[in-house]
């Protein structure tokens, strides 16, 4: 299906002058304020991080979140935290959205697309056509969340193994993104995936304690990590699976896979560490 046929037409800015979009935003958003504020208790660590650079990062200079994944509601309920412009329609995030969830009717397609959502087919690979969609995004300078983990887990275990779609976006985006990652817990509660029947409950449970942990930028060292990617993939015999057998930096299927396994896996410390430290933290807080 073709990006019209996703509607992204109504993920414009201008579409009907804007307002549908602000519409939807600041209804979500002050759906988000109410659970995590008012109707739970929410704490973060390091919020100053994710507001300066939400709010006054350098123009053109594309910012990138990642997260583990506890809920179905952890976009947008992540962002209603006190002292974040979670209305403010123009600094809000785009995301990457489950297509079979999120766009499976016309209407649902609508409200996601005014709600700065990008559809992508899990299990579609990493140069699926709403992935170019992304790259636009990152190109304008925008924020892009993404929960590398690909699925809703509510395990305390540690960060799985992330799929190649974050990591492939850092390494083809125009501009190196600021990459921030975010390790959180409690939404599992507030949305508990076997609630009543095995199923979700209706709504968001009240009188959870939610906590989110913003950690510091990652650095990537693209141009080493490439060359070695390069370097190491010679001794590699994969069968191909379809990609440009050439990216822009002379990389083929081989290469890229070493670059995107690269940065998954750095991506994928950080995180873990985030977690760990987390637990140190709540553990002193009792």
């Amino acid at each position: 299906m073709g990006l019209g046929g996703k509607m992204e037409w109504a993920g414009r800015a201008k579409h009907l002058g804007g307002i549908p979009r602000k519409v939807v935003l600041m209804g979500v958003g002050g759906f988000a304020k109410i659970v995590a504020t008012i109707f739970n208790t929410t704490s973060v660590h390091n919020a100053h991080t994710l507001i300066r650079l939400v709010r006054s990062r350098p123009p053109a200079l594309p910012l990138l979140t990642v997260s583990n994944h506890m809920s179905t509601l952890d976009d947008p309920l992540m962002w209603g935290f006190k002292g974040f412009p979670t209305c403010h329609p123009n600094l809000a995030r785009w995301v990457l959205a489950a297509d079979d969830i999120c766009f499976k009717n016309p209407f649902y397609s609508y409200f996601f697309r005014l709600g700065k959502c990008i559809p992508i087919i899990r299990g579609g690979g990493i140069y699926q056509e709403h992935m170019n969609e992304a790259l636009e995004r990152l190109a304008d300078g925008e924020w892009l969340h993404t929960f590398p983990e690909g699925k809703v887990s509510q395990e305390d275990a540690p960060i799985r193994r992330l799929k190649w779609g974050t990591a492939s976006l850092i390494a083809r985006a125009p501009v190196t993104p600021i990459v921030l990652p975010i390790f959180h817990h409690g939404f599992e509660e507030v949305m508990p995936e076997k609630f009543l029947c095995g199923r979700r409950p209706p709504f968001p449970l009240c009188n959870k304690n939610i906590n989110i942990f913003v950690g510091e930028p990652i650095e990537f060292d693209l141009p080493k990590m490439r060359q070695t990617a390069i370097s190491l993939s010679r001794n590699l015999s994969l069968p191909p699976v379809g990609w440009p057998t050439t990216s822009p930096h002379g990389m083929d299927e081989a290469a890229q896979r070493c670059l995107y396994a690269a940065i998954s896996e750095q991506i994928q410390t950080v995180m873990e560490s985030l977690r760990n430290f987390s637990k140190s933290f709540m553990k002193s807080k009792v």
